[in-house]
C-alpha cells in the first residue's frame, strides 16, 4: 500500500511542479501576467505553488523510502518520480500547450526512461 500512496503523492506533486515552473508561461498567453509583470511576482506565485509540491513530495519520499520502512531505494524513488515528471509535463504541454506535438524521438526517450526503471528495479 506504501507504494501506491508513494506514487500517488509523487503525481500530485509533479502536477504541482509543472505548473509552477511552467503555469505562468501560459498565464502570459492569457495575459493573467503581461509581459510587464514583475519578474519577482511571478517567481512569487510560483513559490506558492511550489510548496504545495513540496507537501506532497517530501511526504512521499519519507513514506517510500526503505530507511523509513518504505518499499522503495533512494535511487528508485527518483527515478520514479523522474518517470512521473516526464509524463506529467508530456500531457500538461499537450493538453495545456496545445501547439505542441509529440515526435518519434520523445518516444524514444519515453522508452528509455521504461528502461531506466526496469534497470533500477533490478536485483
Amino acid at each position: 500500500m506504501n507504494a501506491w500512496f508513494t506514487i500517488a503523492l509523487l503525481v500530485v506533486s509533479n502536477i504541482f511542479m509543472t505548473f509552477a515552473w511552467y503555469g505562468h508561461l501560459k498565464l502570459q498567453q492569457m495575459n493573467v501576467f503581461t509581459s510587464n509583470t514583475p519578474l519577482y511576482v511571478v517567481i512569487l506565485v510560483s513559490w506558492g505553488i511550489a510548496l504545495l509540491e513540496y507537501t506532497c513530495q517530501v511526504p512521499a519520499n519519507r513514506i517510500g523510502f526503505q530507511g523509513n520502512g518504505g518499499p522503495f531505494s533512494l535511487m528508485q524513488l527518483k527515478v520514479i518520480q523522474e518517470v512521473i515528471t516526464l509524463a506529467v509535463f508530456t500531457l500538461f504541454s499537450v493538453v495545456v500547450f496545445k501547439g505542441e506535438a509529440l515526435h518519434w524521438n520523445h518516444f524514444a526517450a519515453f522508452v528509455c526512461l521504461i528502461m531506466a526503471v526496469y534497470f533500477v528495479f533490478m536485483k
